[in-house]
């Protein structure tokens, strides 16, 4: 196997910027690359300068911008450092106090600085160094322990041309096939990240799907990222490197994917990195080891009230890996089982908060069917790159498109008094301690006291059968009180609910104040922006004493605004009324139920009241014209007889 020359990087340019202390040779190295000379008189600092891209096989152009290390010019040496891809550190191998500097003041600098480029220490004026002095190996090796952003050291001389073009070539090697993302230098290992992208690589690869690359396949493979075939003694010589190092790595049927992990762990440890870079690069991943925009789109092109769903084509496919997954046959994906279905992807998308403990589990903690699309429909709902990248990660094989379709807005859907949709979002409301945490738990059929801790919103999601026989998925998302504010200034922020839940405990008078006063902002909201939102009312804790005056005012209340009085229900009674369904069937009729507040009735009988005044004024001059038009008739006939 052998790295194309190519710029699979896709970059334009690498930029290296040369700092170190006065006298180290800075100057004289940029010169002698440019020129292959060393230069009788050189400048102070050198004018920018550029290596063309036929200079090294990546076909990447170069520019070296050289600096001053005076005091007065450590603002420029900064802002040309922190827009650099790549920095060369220099010192003088004649001059040990300027390696002493690396480490007490240029290396901390550059870390002050907060400097994100790799770093690449050169010894210059090799032709000068002491032969008693200890080898470069011996001399960086504790500066590289202590300051691991060196990606490598070299030393070289300006007057006999020894190394001067592999300085630069390091440099660019550094930007273009970087270690950091690939391999870990403490563990000597591969990075997870990159064991999860050769893993789907090696998939995508094993097309009879046997745990192993046969020599056809290897063949397919060094082809599609190198360009050129493998010969059979070629392929025997990599099998049998593998089998002495690592006899699992090959069995009958092939390389394994031990074996093919094991490889590029070898390419990586000889220096070879654009082996490795350039199959992440053909199978479309980038310097951070996601797969590129090209192959995700970042974002999707629709109206604020419009969301999206999955495909049916999508969920038969999610079934199958489901199946595919659940080794054990229990009908379920235990912790350990979802991590291997994600092993191909940078990472476990459901391990943050937001979808820990959003959907149903089992007692040992796996994910039903239900809880595994359920998950998805989330996902799909709330980040629709995020979910495309990680059907693909799976080994989806289809387009956005055929992944996903986008819904009619729900203002469409308000003026045809019906939706499409199958996938609704429920924003519960209500003040701290109504219940709202325990309706989202008894939802997903746990416990209150089952929550987990979060800093960010819960969501709960789960599909819901209906009377007549179908199922639609339910999200419910909780907002808590003190969010309340920042989420309504945002204009556009009920656009993607389609109703609203107003909880509050019913034994408690004062609670359900608050959760009137957030439903009258919400409906204000809805009036205001165009977002209108069915509304329900839910009285939780019916198992305890109730307020009179809050059960009183909460039904008046639900009247004067126009929706349905409040729903009684008892979590820890489990009887909750119903309420999941009456959630849904208030969200399929998106234009009932939607509460009106006093100053949107003025607006409403104001607009009828306009209305009637135009219709009339409409009506007087269709009157008048046509008595102007009976009356030149009349003229006209007069004048006639006449």
């Amino acid at each position: 196997m052998a790295a194309a020359a190519a710029n699979l990087a896709g970059r334009p340019g690498v930029r290296v910027v040369v700092i170190g202390d006065p006298g180290t040779g800075k100057s004289s190295l940029v010169v002698a690359v440019a020129t292959e000379q060393f230069p009788e008189n050189v400048p102070k600092v050198m004018p920018h300068t550029r290596l063309p891209a036929d200079y090294f096989p990546d076909r990447v152009p170069i520019t070296i911008v050289d600096t001053s290390s005076s005091p007065e010019q450590k603002p420029k040496l900064i802002a040309e450092c922190q827009a650099a891809d790549a920095v060369v550190l220099t010192y003088a191998c004649d001059r040990l106090s300027t390696l002493d500097r690396l480490s007490s003041y240029w290396l901390p600098e550059l870390r002050r600085i907060q400097l994100k480029a790799p770093v690449i220490v050169v010894g210059c004026k090799l032709d000068l160094r002491d032969d008693q002095q200890n080898s470069l190996e011996q001399t960086m090796a504790p500066i590289m322990q202590s300051f691991r952003e060196i990606e490598t050291c070299i030393e070289c001389s300006a007057l006999r041309q020894i190394q001067v073009p592999e300085v630069f070539y390091y440099a660019q090697k550094a930007v273009l096939h970087p270690t950091a993302p690939l391999f870990d230098q403490e563990a000597q290992s591969l990075k997870p990240r990159c064991v999860r992208a050769l893993k789907r690589i090696f998939i995508l690869c094993d097309h009879d799907r046997d745990g192993a690359l046969s020599d056809v396949e290897l063949n397919d493979f060094q082809v599609r990222c190198f360009s050129a075939p493998l010969q059979p003694t070629e392929i025997s010589g990599v099998k049998r490197v593998v089998q002495e190092k690592m006899p699992e790595g090959v069995n009958d049927s092939g390389l394994t994917l031990t074996g093919f992990l094991f490889l590029h762990a070898l390419f990586i440890e000889k220096g070879r990195l654009e082996t490795t870079w350039t199959v992440l690069r053909k199978f479309g991943y980038d310097n951070e080891i996601k797969l590129r925009d090209e192959f995700i789109p970042t974002s999707v092109k629709r109206a604020p009230d419009q969301t999206v769903e999955l495909t049916n084509e999508v969920i038969d496919y999610l079934k199958g890996i489901f199946n595919m997954f659940d080794i054990d046959n229990d009908e379920a994906l235990l912790p350990s089982e979802l991590d291997d279905l994600f092993s191909t992807a940078p990472e476990n998308p459901w391990t943050s908060d937001l979808y820990k403990d959003c959907a149903e589990r089992n007692v040992l903690g796996g994910l039903s069917l239900e809880g595994f699309l359920s998950k998805w429909t989330l996902m799909t709902l709330l980040d629709p790159a995020n979910s495309f990248a990680n059907l693909v990660y799976v080994g989806y094989s289809g387009d956005f498109n055929s992944a996903f379709t986008i819904t009619r807005k729900r203002r469409v859907d308000r003026k045809k008094q019906q939706t499409q949709r199958n996938v609704f979002q429920c924003y519960v409301f209500g003040p701290k301690g109504s219940g709202k945490t325990a309706l989202l738990q008894s939802f997903l059929g746990r416990q209150p006291s089952d929550a987990l801790p979060t800093n960010s919103d819960r969501f709960a999601a789960n599909t819901v059968e209906l009377s007549d026989g179908n199922r639609k998925t339910l999200v419910l998302r909780e907002i808590p009180e003190g969010d309340v504010r920042s989420l309504l200034n945002n204009k556009e922020s009920l656009a993607p609910c389609d109703a609203a839940v107003f909880v509050y405990d019913s034994c408690d008078e004062f609670s359900w104040q608050r959760a009137r006063d957030l439903l009258v902002q919400v409906a204000s909201h809805g009036e205001n922006t165009g977002y209108e939102v069915p509304c329900l009312i839910v009285a939780a804790k019916d198992d305890l004493d109730q307020s009179p005056v809050a059960l009183q005012e909460s039904t008046r209340v639900s009247q004067d605004m126009g929706i349905e009085t409040p729903i009684p229900i008892s979590v820890k009674l489990k009887d909750l009324n119903n309420i999941f369904c009456r959630i849904v069937h208030a969200a399929q009729r998106p234009h009932l139920s939607i509460p009106e507040t006093e100053a949107g009735k003025t607006r409403r009988q104001y607009r009828q009241l306009l209305n009637r005044s135009l219709m009339v004024v409409s009506v007087g001059a269709a009157i008048g014209v046509v008595g102007v038009a009976a009356y030149r008739v009349y003229a006209a006939r007069r004048n006639s007889s006449s």
